[in-house]
């Protein structure tokens, strides 16, 4: 179980992409603790990150779509509420039963997993957008 950022996630738009290089540090951080035995400390700690991480995050993506009348954001945008929706039963299921070896797999699949097919795939295509939007100046 790791979260590595890795260069093929990368999506040529800086500012995204410190933000994806952050949230897999993080999580990072919350499976070495866990692998190290004292991961419960640090699971509130992800989950308060988390909270703020898709609140932002989610936010600038879904502002430049808009912004430059991506015409996939709407099915971009339902992805980022499927993923609101699972966080927020993982956080709950967290909340309601507490830290264990499974909540933390779920956590690796959902987090990790999750964001490696999506930056691939979605977020890829959304850079590449932004990109043709730049090349014609259309992006600051």
């Amino acid at each position: 179980m790791g979260a590595e950022w890795t260069n093929n996630l990368s999506i040529d738009m800086p500012k995204i992409d410190s933000q994806h290089q952050e949230l897999f540090r993080q999580i990072d951080i919350l499976l070495k603790a866990w692998s190290g035995g004292r991961g419960r400390v640090e699971v509130v700690g992800i989950i308060k990150f988390l909270e703020r991480y898709i609140a932002d995050h989610f936010a600038v993506e879904e502002r430049y779509m808009i912004k430059y009348a991506y015409a996939n954001r709407l099915a971009h945008m339902a992805q980022h509420e499927v993923f609101r929706t699972n966080f927020e039963k993982l956080k709950t299921r967290y909340y309601q039963t507490g830290a264990d070896d499974d909540l933390i797999a779920d956590m690796n699949e959902l987090v990790v997993d999750w964001f490696r097919d999506h930056i691939r795939f979605v977020d890829r295509a959304l850079g590449l957008y932004l990109k043709i939007m730049m090349h014609e100046g259309r992006v600051a």
